[in-house]
């Protein structure tokens, strides 16, 4: 018997066409949200930002910067999913809540604080890397999320990093990996294409 994420894997298709009038609720998209930073990050940084695009003159803005893929403009939202950069600088803050609430000893915290330090403080790439992943583990739970909710959706590499930040007012640390469309489904869409077998993928060791 298949468990429901297997279904829900199974099921997934990379969307290209939504209804164009389609809307989501303000507490629609915040449970999206909600779902997606429930994703891992390393020492908990939490190094992600999402920027939910919704308005018609807000959507031409992102379309432009994706080369014109209409999808941006039909998607109820599209999501500017961005990691932080220099996050170790936040990452007392992160952790607080933890710590306070029993979860996560101090010493662990403060530990996790030092290693933190030392690894990203003086490594741009380091920090790049790990915002990458951890955006990108954050839009495939965001991606599933929609999925459980009967939406489409749409995981997207194709823009332009620049016009994106410059059009949405990112800032320095702010890395935009990636965007997600998210919507009613139209028709058109093709089913989930065929994967490799897992003897092709994987090696024992």
């Amino acid at each position: 018997m298949k468990s429901a994420l297997q279904t829900l894997l199974e099921q997934r298709v990379s969307a290209n066409h939504f209804d164009p009038s389609h809307v989501l609720a303000d507490a629609e998209i915040e449970q999206l949200l909600n779902a997606a930073t429930r994703a891992p990050s390393a020492y908990h940084l939490q190094n992600w930002k999402f920027v939910a695009v919704r308005s018609a003159e807000a959507k031409r803005r992102l379309q432009a910067a994706s080369y014109g893929q209409q999808k941006v403009a039909d998607a109820a939202v599209t999501f500017i999913c961005c990691g932080t950069l220099n996050a170790h600088r936040g990452l007392e803050a992160s952790l607080r809540p933890a710590v306070d609430a029993g979860i996560l000893p101090s010493e662990v915290s403060d530990s996790w604080l030092r290693a933190a330090e030392n690894a990203h403080r003086d490594d741009t790439r380091a920090q790049r890397d790990e915002a990458i992943r951890s955006a990108s583990l954050a839009t495939m739970v965001l991606l599933l999320a929609a999925e459980e909710r009967g939406l489409a959706s749409c995981a997207m590499g194709g823009f332009d990093a620049a016009a994106v930040a410059r059009e949405f007012g990112l800032g320095a640390d702010e890395l935009p990996v990636m965007l997600v469309t998210v919507g009613r489904a139209a028709a058109g869409n093709w089913p989930q294409k065929p994967r490799r077998p897992v003897a092709e993928v994987m090696v024992w060791a």
